[in-house]
């Protein structure tokens, strides 16, 4: 694993870090710029070293920018003289690979696009990433490394695709807790107690991702088995079919999708 250094000691930074720290990457690999306690204090969990400032005892050969999207051009701008030739691997949802290199003021930077999402903080993420045409094996590999420490990749053939990863995956957890809160709501109304209800919920849908990642069949096939006509599982499901559900969530993916591309746009 090449040195990498991570601009910004967030959440996902602190989930990748970890992912990789227990893959059996030393902690010496890394450095953290970030200027929260928060953040440093996180990161002296993990034994890696985080300072305000662009450090002069790393030699970094990676750099992953982790900031939010709004100030990735001043911190770009601001540390542009110590990025020289490194691999730039950005999470920054919303920022083109083109506003990047025009930021850091390399215009041929080979850069990482990526978008992970929050189940990585378990190291049960998925992660689309997309590498400009003159990023080497290396880069590949290194990119591959840092992100499957926390969950599995997808590699993109455009950067367009980022923005539809973004809908289906990056937002896709919020679709999901906002399933898994209606059921427990409806658990409830049946006269569980709150504990319960949750535990059904999170039980539910872990035991059912877990059968459908391992299983052959299709989703469709697998809700098929679990429904007999004129059942319960049938009854279900004719409600949702009634009330639009599945019309529901690929409108809500398309939202979701169509305001990535806004957001690239504001950037």
């Amino acid at each position: 694993m090449q040195n990498t250094l991570f601009i910004g000691g967030g959440n996902m930074a602190y989930a990748i870090l970890g992912g990789l720290i227990r893959s059996g990457v030393p902690a010496s690999t890394f450095h953290v710029i970030d200027p929260s306690p928060e953040s440093a204090a996180k990161m002296t969990e993990l034994k890696v070293h985080c300072t305000v400032d662009w450090p002069s005892n790393f030699k970094a050969e990676v750099v992953v920018l982790a900031v939010k999207p709004q100030v990735m051009q001043s911190v770009l701008n601001s540390q542009a003289a110590h990025m020289g030739n490194m691999l730039i691997v950005s999470i920054a949802a919303g920022v083109s690979i083109a506003q990047i290199q025009t930021w850091s003021l390399q215009n041929n930077a080979r850069v990482v696009r990526c978008m992970p999402n929050t189940p990585a903080l378990v190291s049960q993420g998925i992660s689309g990433l997309y590498f400009t045409g003159n990023c080497t094996e290396t880069d590949r590999s290194t990119a591959h490394q840092i992100f499957n420490s926390c969950g599995e990749v997808v590699v993109l053939n455009t950067e367009d695709e980022i923005n539809a990863v973004t809908a289906i995956s990056g937002s896709g957890p919020g679709y999901v807790f906002f399933l898994m809160e209606a059921l427990a709501q409806a658990a409830q109304n049946l006269g569980f107690n709150e504990a319960q209800a949750n535990l059904l919920v999170n039980q539910t849908f872990l035991g059912a991702a877990t059968l459908a990642k391992q299983s052959d069949d299709s989703f469709a096939m697998l809700r098929e088995k679990v429904t007999s006509k004129g059942g319960t599982t049938f009854a279900g499901l004719e409600q949702l079919r009634a009330l639009g559900v599945s019309e529901a969530i690929q409108s809500a993916a398309k939202a979701a999708c169509d305001r990535a591309m806004e957001l690239q746009h504001q950037t």
